[in-house]
């Protein structure tokens, strides 16, 4: 089945509430080596004006990645995980995300281009607080293969 093109438009529910601890902070700083202090340091982050450790900016996939497991469960997708590759990734920070944050990400598909037998699926995930601020908008394209 191809990549459906009515996709676009289509907004999902926001994510469940995902609590940032700052050990999850610090083990993606070490996966990523981002090795600046306010990243593992509380102090280090305290002295930069933060409540606590800072997440490396590319922190924001694990929350996307809650969003886009709800387009991957859509029946009428047309998107197959084993043909899929994240072709793209952008963010647009309003705040960095910090430990304590507690984040909600709801997804947005903004786009659905053919390339030969082959699709591309464009999404927003906008990510807020708890108290409902905006944090950051993760985009991100995912290039899925075609039936062969």
């Amino acid at each position: 089945m191809p990549v459906n093109p009515d996709l676009v438009g289509r907004a999902f529910a926001p994510t469940a509430p995902y609590l940032v601890g700052r050990e999850k902070v610090r083990e993606f700083a070490r996966a990523v080596l981002a090795t600046d202090p306010q990243h593992t340091d509380p102090e280090a982050a305290r002295a930069l004006g933060y409540a606590d450790v800072v997440a490396p900016p590319t922190f924001a996939m694990v929350i996307q990645d809650l969003t886009l497991q709800q387009l991957l469960a859509e029946p009428d997708s047309g998107i197959a995980l084993e043909r899929t590759i994240h072709a793209e990734q952008r963010f647009r920070y309003t705040r960095p995300i910090v430990a304590g944050d507690e984040l909600t990400g709801r997804l947005s598909i903004t786009g659905v281009r053919a390339v030969g037998k082959n699709a591309m699926v464009t999404s927003e995930a906008e990510i807020r607080d708890a108290a409902g601020d905006h944090v950051v908008t993760a985009t991100s394209v995912l290039l899925i293969g075609g039936d062969e």
